[in-house]
């Protein structure tokens, strides 16, 4: 187990779940600040932590990152070795790497446009709201099409299910059920049994 000193700073299902998912599927010791959402209006101080103002802010030795794709992968490869992370002599390393960006880039970023503009501003882009909904829905049947039958690649538990099943996970969570397939919901019903997800989700009640 390494001694790095990890502190993670967290808001409740947001993107930062990938960052405290992965933490609990590697068992590395971690310091947590839970916060409310937006974190940069309503978390005194936090632009001073993360000058965008997102989260997750992970700091790892002092050391900030922010993009929840990248922290799974950066946590896995530093303090591995671990089989969640493929090494590039690996066969699907390829696919691994894209399916990690794809979690954030092409899945979670159209749900952050519906999100806003039914949630956080509701009555502002009902349209562009409805779009990225579909936008949404069509990317992830065609996601489904590339992932092997059980897990995104490699046929195994990867971070790249981190970064896709967070994306399934928030789509579920904001009203997008309609856009999700039974294949996705099945796939995240297998992931959520896993007994660092459920550590996640305890952690963060808290």
């Amino acid at each position: 187990m390494s001694d790095a000193r990890i502190h993670l700073y967290h808001c409740a299902d947001a993107r930062s779940f990938r960052a405290l998912w992965a933490l609990e599927e590697l068992g590395l010791p971690y310091e947590l600040t839970l916060m409310p959402f937006p974190p940069r209006a309503r978390f005194e101080g936090y632009r001073d932590v993360n000058p965008l103002g997102t989260v997750p802010a992970c700091l790892i030795d002092g050391q900030l990152m922010t993009e929840s794709s990248a922290i799974p992968h950066v946590l896995a490869t530093r303090f591995g070795p671990s089989d969640l992370a493929l090494s590039p002599d690996e066969p699907d390393y390829p696919s691994y790497m894209n399916f990690l960006v794809m979690g954030e880039a092409t899945l979670t970023f159209p749900q952050t446009i519906h999100l806003r503009y039914t949630r956080l501003e509701p009555g502002r882009c009902l349209e562009a709201a409805s779009d990225y909904a579909q936008w949404f829905g069509a990317r992830l049947h065609n996601a489904l099409k590339l992932m092997g039958p059980e897990f995104a690649c490699a046929a195994r538990f990867t971070m790249a299910d981190v970064s896709l099943g967070y994306a399934v996970m928030l789509a579920l969570s904001i009203g997008l059920e309609e856009q999700v397939p039974e294949a996705a919901v099945a796939y995240l019903d297998r992931l959520s049994r896993r007994p660092a997800f459920q550590r996640a989700k305890d952690r963060q009640k808290r």
